[in-house]
C-alpha cells in the first residue's frame, strides 16, 4: 500500500491520522481529504514546524501505518502463534489418543 491507498481509504484512515496528531481538527482532517501535501501543511501550521519535520513525521506514520501487525506473537500472553497451533495440536492428538485406547 503506497499514499495513493492511504488517499483512497481516507474516510477508514480519517481517524488514525486524527488520533496521531490530536491537534488536527476533525475539519481539518476532512479537508486535507487524503491529500499528503494538505496534510503536512496543516502540521506545519496546528504545530509550528518546519515543512521538513512535518513531511518526516507524516513519512514515519506511513511506514508504521502501512506495516503491518506482528501476528506471530500473542501480545499478551508472548506466545507465538506457531507455538500456539502446535499446543493446540498436540492437545488434540493426546484426546485423540485417549479415545482410541
Amino acid at each position: 500500500m503506497n499514499w495513493e491507498q492511504i488517499s483512497g481509504q481516507w474516510h477508514q484512515v480519517a481517524g488514525q491520522v486524527k488520533s496521531q496528531w490530536g491537534k488536527l481538527t476533525d475539519d481539518d482532517v476532512v479537508n486535507v481529504a487524503g491529500k499528503k501535501e494538505q496534510l503536512i501543511g496543516k502540521l506545519q501550521e496546528r504545530y509550528g514546524i518546519i515543512k521538513d519535520d512535518a513531511e518526516a513525521q507524516v513519512n514515519a506514520w506511513i511506514v508504521k501505518f502501512l506495516t503491518p501487525p506482528d501476528k506471530s506473537t500473542d501480545a499478551a500472553t508472548g506466545n507465538t502463534a506457531a507455538s500456539d497451533v502446535k499446543g493446540s495440536t498436540q492437545g488434540n492428538n493426546v484426546a485423540h489418543n485417549k479415545s482410541a485406547n
